[in-house]
């Protein structure tokens, strides 16, 4: 049984923890402390307010257990806001949270919550079919280095990217009823599992 972490400060806990619950061989819990991250296999960074979610993983002591799990070779996923905290460069500002993705980020690049929308996309390394993509006060990728792959773009804008252990969306997969994103990143976690 993989178990999955979601960090349970604010934004769409709910929704992920749901979205996981539903996919056989895995054991989604809530991430609040350090110690509960030895405990999981994987960890999902969800949507919610970037500042204060990485304020919130200092406070508690989580980012330096964080960073070591990841950069060990832990699967993490961010989604709009949890792509801020991996970015090693937030555009236009001095700080950054995690930094352990070679992405720069334009944080609400698309806008404030009236500018949300929805669309659909390709994107062949996560399904076959087209990805229903629910975008809310989305970054997106200015740019990447090293070896970031890029998954998907709209609009000639990247929204979705991966490194190695480390995913990256712009939108909240958690938000419609597509399973394709969290059985990816499932699957993430499982092979790493076996390693």
């Amino acid at each position: 049984m993989a178990s999955i972490g979601v960090l349970a400060y604010q934004g769409s806990v709910a929704e992920h923890m749901k979205m996981l619950s539903r996919i056989e061989g895995v054991s989604p819990r809530e991430i609040r402390f350090p110690e509960d991250i030895g405990a999981v296999s994987g960890v999902i960074l969800p949507g919610g307010e970037s500042t204060t979610m990485g304020k919130l993983i200092k406070d508690y002591g989580l980012i330096d257990a964080l960073k070591e799990r990841i950069t060990k070779s832990m699967p993490v996923w961010g989604t709009c806001a949890g792509m801020i905290l991996l970015a090693k460069e937030i555009t236009g500002e001095d700080i950054t949270y995690l930094n352990v993705m070679d992405i720069a980020v334009r944080r609400n690049a698309y806008g404030g919550q009236l500018d949300s929308f929805t669309a659909d996309c390709n994107i062949p390394e996560v399904s076959s079919h087209k990805i229903p993509l629910v975008f809310i006060r989305a970054p997106w990728v200015e740019k990447t280095w090293g070896n970031v792959k890029i998954l998907a773009r709209i609009d000639g804008r990247i929204i979705a990217v991966q490194q190695g252990n480390i995913l990256a969306t712009s939108f909240h997969p958690e938000l419609t009823e597509d399973m394709s994103f969290h059985n990816y990143f499932a699957g993430m976690v499982k092979q790493a599992d076996m390693q």
